[in-house]
């Protein structure tokens, strides 16, 4: 095996990528800054991380990661942190375009956010993640705590609860997630998929790995000398010591959710029939409750869904028989979230149709192609619920505990602009995605208008033979409180970020 084809050294890569921890089922997340940087580096440099090789289940799991300001604080040169992906650098809540482009307006607004927003001292230099079996988190809190000592000021723990799979308005949660090919069977090079995969190149989510595209992204390589001999070498630049490689682009954004106004609406909009309320929300999802699609499975199962066959049934399935939305309607959550189509649209095989679709003379070609391709957008979720699961019935109650419920959403990838930023902004947050005029996702949008626009507080399900039904004055159900993005660096990497 050439270096070109090598697998991943598992050793090298934090686990979270790989595992997800969904054993440890406690978790807590430390949000830190650096008070001193000599002790800071002292406990980096020994911190217990786990890999993401395979083993019996540790009672404790860390994984650590870095935001641009806390490789400065911590001594990285400034010629090395400029070398990071300009997203990171930028930062998440303090820029103003960035905002509006993924939504972070009105309600979610950086300015309001409890973490992260604008002002120096509100973003965290490092995030420490935490993975206990039962029963084992608060003490490795504890002595995490006692050993930062005056290495770091805790700025909070971000607390989670264990849901048993279910998110907040009580939907299976994590049902959906894109293979790694982590043992490289797809060649690097950027051929047209005709057919939707959810097998993903290891470059979507590892820097240092060819991507979809068949390229390398763009990550520091430094010269191997002195501690950076240690690190590994570049596959494209073989004389270069790779910064980047086996470590990834980590967003953390703690999303707020009002459950009981979410089923308030959803049994306003239904006349209180519990029927038509649960068959409107899993419209508005794209699934029903207990995570299994609006649409039967395909003839020939999706390739890279795995091998178990409720994973199948749950996946193994693409909207290309739903073109209309009529099972699933196409502002559905779960549609905007990851369209699973194909680089062209169906039929685009001899060079007479490819070019006729390309070139924009096929209309229902047009409408197919309204949506960029699924393949390059891909991010791997690893959020944890907090708060309080409520039932149906306690939320409509009127009576449901007054407390903060949420999701902390958690993502890795390896390109923040093209895979997290273009799916939030593009299909999230968007106003036109699949053509759809004026809304946006029925969970995750904030309901403002665009500029000389109206509102975007509906959700349209379309009908056969008959005009659509469109449900209109939906407030924000979702409120983003918190927000940054990291770098989650292969082990090798954290050490040297340790010492550098």
């Amino acid at each position: 095996m050439t270096a070109a084809t090598a697998f991943p050294d598992y050793a090298d890569v934090q686990g979270l990528l790989r595992f997800g921890y969904k054993h440890h089922t406690e978790s807590a997340f430390a949000l830190l800054r650096v008070r001193n940087r000599a002790a800071a580096r002292q406990w980096l440099a020994s911190a217990p991380v786990g890999s993401a090789e395979k083993g019996a289940l540790p009672p404790a799991v860390l994984q650590v990661a870095f935001g641009a300001e806390g490789l400065r604080e911590l001594g990285v040169p400034d010629a090395i942190v400029g070398e990071f992906a300009p997203e990171f650098l930028g930062g998440l809540g303090a820029d103003a375009n960035r905002a509006r482009r993924l939504g972070d307006l009105g309600v979610n607004d950086p300015a309001r956010w409890q973490w992260g927003g604008p002002g120096v001292e509100q973003v965290p230099h490092v995030l420490v993640m935490v993975y206990a079996l039962p029963g084992r988190l608060e003490a490795c809190r504890h002595e995490l705590e006692s050993h930062w000592g005056i290495a770091f000021d805790l700025m909070r723990w971000l607390s989670t609860t264990d849901m048993g799979g279910v998110e907040p308005f009580g939907f299976a949660d994590g049902v959906s997630q894109p293979e790694i090919d982590w043992t490289r069977e797809i060649p690097p090079e950027d051929h047209d998929r005709l057919t939707y995969g959810n097998l993903s190149c290891l470059g979507e989510f590892l820097l240092g790995y060819p991507n979809e595209y068949g390229r390398y992204t763009a990550r520091p390589l430094l010269e191997p000398a002195g501690a950076a001999a240690h690190l590994p070498r570049a596959e494209d630049a073989p004389d270069r010591a790779d910064l980047g490689r086996n470590g990834s682009y980590l967003v953390l954004r703690t999303l707020k959710q009002d459950v009981p106004g979410f089923w308030r609406y959803v049994d306003a909009q239904t006349g209180s029939d519990p029927a038509q309320r649960k068959e409107l929300a899993e419209a508005m999802v794209g699934r029903r409750m207990d995570g299994q699609p609006l649409l039967p499975p395909s003839a020939t199962l999706i390739a890279g869904v795995g091998t178990d066959a409720a994973e199948r049934a749950r996946n193994g399935f693409t909207f290309d028989d739903d073109p209309a939305g009529l099972r699933c309607p196409v502002g559905a959550h779960i549609r905007r979230a990851n369209p699973r189509n194909p680089d062209l649209p169906a039929g685009t095989t001899g060079l007479v149709s490819r070019a006729i679709r390309i070139l924009g003379f096929d209309a229902d070609a047009l409408h197919a192609d309204a949506v960029a391709s699924a393949r390059f957008h891909r991010v791997l979720r690893r959020g944890r619920e907090y708060g309080v699961r409520l039932s149906v019935a306690e939320a409509l109650s009127g009576r449901a505990p007054q407390v903060e419920t949420g999701l902390h959403f958690v993502c890795l990838c390896a390109d923040l602009a093209r895979q997290f930023e273009f799916v939030q902004g593009a299909w999230i947050a968007g106003s036109k995605f699949a053509a759809l005029p004026h809304e946006t996702d029925p969970l995750l949008g904030n309901r403002l208008a665009a500029p000389d626009e109206p509102d975007t507080a509906r959700f349209t399900m379309p009908r056969a033979g008959c005009p659509s039904r469109v449900v209109d004055g939906m407030p924000p159900f979702i409120e983003v409180v918190g927000g940054a993005y990291f770098f989650l660096p292969g082990i090798r990497a954290l050490r040297w970020l340790a010492t550098a």
